[in-house]
């Protein structure tokens, strides 16, 4: 068993049992991937199977909300894109203390606020992704926040594959 993901790792610690976590429980696959940005890979993150389990996630989660707090970003609200934003963004979320909230693609691919869900002009919001490998669905859902009038603060996700390429205009947390 791996040790648990406390707060108050070091980074390192942190990406270290991370990474024996998603081993164990079978979300670090390899093969031949082409990811939804239409990158190839030879490994591919499966976040769900990580994520189904609380015990694993929330301590995660924990993590990332203590660096943004240690980056004095205090959101009013956390936004993660439909699917694999929903549990990410509800769990920073509760950790957080604020409301979470998804956006969706409609019938025509785009992305957009739905089931009711409003944002006020002026709302502080962080995006919460599972993977974030060229930050395009971070992007979009950026835009649909920003036409509302929405201050995003910044992005966190579980997993960053971007090594620094994603050319996101906010602070990204993973």
């Amino acid at each position: 068993m791996t040790k648990t993901l406390t707060p108050d790792l070091p980074a390192a610690e942190v990406a270290t049992i991370l990474e024996a976590q998603l081993r164990e429980e079978g979300a670090l696959l390899s093969g031949h991937f082409k990811l939804s940005s239409g990158l190839h890979s030879d490994t591919y993150v499966q976040c769900a199977r990580f994520l189904r389990k609380p015990d694993l996630a929330a301590p995660a989660m924990a993590v990332l909300a203590k660096r943004l707090r240690d980056a004095d970003i205090n959101p009013d609200v956390v936004v993660g894109p439909a699917m694999g934003g929903v549990v990410v963004s509800y769990e920073l979320a509760r950790q957080l203390g604020v409301p979470s909230l998804f956006t969706e693609r409609d019938a025509n691919g785009e992305m957009i606020l739905r089931r009711g869900f409003t944002l006020a002009p002026g709302d502080r919001v962080v995006i919460a992704e599972d993977v974030v490998t060229t930050g395009k669905s971070t992007l979009e859902v950026a835009r649909v926040l920003g036409e509302m009038g929405v201050e995003v603060l910044a992005v966190v996700s579980l997993i960053d594959r971007t090594n620094g390429a994603a050319q996101l205009p906010f602070p990204n947390f993973a």
